[in-house]
């Protein structure tokens, strides 16, 4: 443990994960299959919608936006556009792994989390060969709701044997991240700015400390 500290719970695209537009060209690709397209009055607030709901479960965001056959047919549009994107080639942000790597050896259990689909989850995993590197990653499915709901957090305290919530941290590039973790009862509820959100929008959403990058966090819960 580092201080009180026991399980990370980490999100992945934009906190662990280099996301360089990957998630938003996959749902205007899953948008577009449904004829949402680009240039078009629902699409500007539909990619409205989207920005704004970064990292929600996406197959909630679709239900939001969409009627249920067409959310169904995004959900899996945006799963195989993700997919085809992962298989190309995918990347840490600079020093995740480092930081998990000492966050493990520090007796610190790591759950990666996210909005994903376990079959995109798991691209991303064999890709960048981090499942040796963590003790758990989940999805919304795996637990009941995704982000902003606390399911994700508390699924993996559950699953790796934590009982207090104080001693979990919870780190993310999103306001639903954060809204998570708070709402988790989390020890640390940690923004990043290397993702879909900028500093006003997490600054503006319950935390305890915004950081530039996961790199940081080591730091963070030795001083907590």
């Amino acid at each position: 443990m580092i201080g009180r500290f026991a399980l990370a719970c980490l999100d992945m695209a934009g906190t662990t994960v280099r996301d360089d537009g990957a998630v938003e060209t996959a749902f205007d690709e899953a948008l577009a299959a449904v004829g949402v397209t680009s240039g078009t009055p629902r699409y500007a607030d539909a990619h409205r919608f989207v920005r704004e709901t970064m990292g929600w479960s996406k197959a909630d965001v679709f239900a939001t936006l969409l009627e249920p056959a067409d959310a169904e047919r995004a959900t899996v549009e945006f799963a195989r556009s993700y997919e085809a994107i992962v298989a190309g080639g995918v990347e840490p942000i600079p020093g995740a792994l480092d930081t998990m790597r000492e966050l493990r050896s520090r007796g610190v259990r790591i759950c990666l989390t996210t909005g994903f689909a376990p079959s995109t989850r798991d691209a991303l995993l064999d890709a960048l060969g981090w499942w040796v590197d963590i003790d758990l990653a989940l999805s919304p499915v795996d637990v009941g709701k995704g982000r902003p709901a606390p399911d994700l957090v508390l699924g993996a305290m559950a699953r790796l044997g934590i009982e207090d919530p104080g001693a979990v941290v919870a780190v993310g590039d999103t306001v639903s991240d954060l809204e998570a973790g708070t709402a988790a009862g989390a020890g640390a509820v940690v923004g990043v700015l290397t993702g879909a959100h900028d500093e006003a929008a997490l600054r503006a959403a319950p935390h305890t400390a915004i950081v530039a990058d996961i790199t940081a966090l080591v730091g963070l819960l030795e001083r907590a």
